[in-house]
């Protein structure tokens, strides 16, 4: 993997984390970094939550100081990784803090597996289509 691709991939990461934590978190409510642990303690999981974005930010900033220092890079390269990276980021946090630790689920509920499973498979497929991505260009 070159420079510019792990660059874009930690920018992905960061992107990932964003999304999910906007959206599911903010948007949506369907949960908090600690709502399986402390369901009831609000600011307990908003105070987790922006520790959570500033991870978020650090990631996509130090993602921007790799690119920075690998020059130039072309624009499949650079979205092919933050596709991959935003899919490792499903990849892991799903089943480190849905599966493993049970810190959260997508959607608590009756189906929360279903959507846990589905969190999984949508980050493998942005790794898929972000890797051939970078692979087509590289490929050039």
């Amino acid at each position: 993997m070159t420079r510019g691709a792990r660059a874009a991939l930690v920018i992905g990461l960061g992107i990932g984390g964003f999304v999910d934590g906007i959206v599911a978190h903010q948007l949506l409510g369907w949960h908090h970094m600690l709502s399986g642990w402390y369901p009831d303690d609000l600011h307990a999981n908003m105070r987790a939550d922006g520790l959570f974005h500033l991870l978020c930010l650090l990631l996509v900033l130090v993602g921007i100081g790799l690119l920075n220092r690998a020059g130039t890079l072309a624009g499949r390269v650079l979205w092919g990784g933050v596709l991959a990276g935003w899919g490792v980021f499903n990849l892991v946090e799903g089943v480190v803090d849905h599966l493993v630790l049970g810190v959260h689920h997508v959607r608590g509920g009756p189906h929360e597996l279903a959507y846990d499973l589905g969190f999984l498979v949508l980050g493998a497929v942005l790794v898929v289509v972000g890797g051939l991505l970078v692979r087509d260009r590289a490929s050039r």
